[in-house]
């Protein structure tokens, strides 16, 4: 992940295709309700992301 500042409200995020697949795959799981469980596999992934994004933003100038 790479996250750019170009303007003071507008960013460019780059993602692999599997940190956006993670966020997809938790936005559905919660618009339809959040039932069951979220499969293993993809908790990890959003773990990643939210991890990535974390340290990407530490980088941005403030």
């Amino acid at each position: 992940m790479i996250i750019e500042q170009l303007k003071p409200t507008v960013l460019r995020i780059t993602l692999h295709t599997y940190e956006i697949a993670a966020l997809v795959s938790a936005a559905r799981w919660v618009t339809d309700g959040a039932k069951g469980d979220l499969p293993e596999e993809a908790v990890e992934q959003i773990r990643n992301v939210i991890d990535n994004y974390d340290a990407e933003k530490q980088t941005l100038k403030r």
